[in-house]
């Protein structure tokens, strides 16, 4: 009998485990249905992610976990409008409110979702900057969850990289040497 209670428990775990990632992947559709930009953006932020993480020591779990969330970190995205998100040149002060409004917008969609609360606390945090002039809440240092501060150099890391409709990429050298000179300041410098 505690064979078939095992098997059952078994069961619903991986159905729970299939029914997390089916939510995850149609999230992360939904970005990409709004913005090709984000699409590949927050896959290469997933990856990284899971990588640095193993270069700190994080477990597997916890490895899964922070890929899982780099595909949904732009996901209050979605609230912003498409004249802001998709504009071609610099945005006005206006503009810049409201693009700043996605992490809390993120955290509002995920944080609905029980098996999405360490993907919602990092969309929430993953704009705050190590010296505490980030946003939505001007977090500063530790007081930053660890995962947003991993995000916060791969974000900008792939952002810097990557061509945007309004500018060129940045070589990769010149992207690593802007992350470091910025340790301290935006970054954590135990993730830089």
């Amino acid at each position: 009998m505690a064979r078939v209670r095992n098997h059952i428990r078994l069961k619903r775990a991986l159905s729970d485990l299939e029914d997390t990632n089916n939510v995850l992947y149609t999230l992360a559709a939904t970005i990409e249905a709004k913005d090709l930009y984000t699409r590949g953006h927050s896959h290469r932020v997933s990856v990284y992610c899971r990588e640095l993480a193993g270069e700190l020591g994080w477990s597997e779990a916890e490895r899964t976990k922070i890929k899982r969330a780099g595909l949904l970190h732009d996901i209050g995205k979605i609230g912003v409008c498409d004249a802001v998100l998709l504009k071609q040149g610099p945005l006005t002060k206006s503009e810049w409110s409201e693009m700043r409004s996605h992490p809390e917008k993120g955290y509002s969609i995920l944080s609905a979702i029980p098996s999405m609360r360490l993907a919602a606390d990092i969309v929430l945090s993953h704009e705050e900057r190590y010296d505490g002039t980030g946003y939505p809440r001007g977090l500063a240092g530790a007081n930053i969850p660890w995962a947003a501060r991993i995000f916060a150099v791969i974000d900008t890391l792939d952002a810097m990289v990557s061509d945007r409709p309004y500018r060129k990429g940045a070589p990769f050298d010149n992207a690593k040497s802007e992350i470091i000179r910025m340790a301290g300041v935006q970054f954590d410098p135990e993730v830089v």
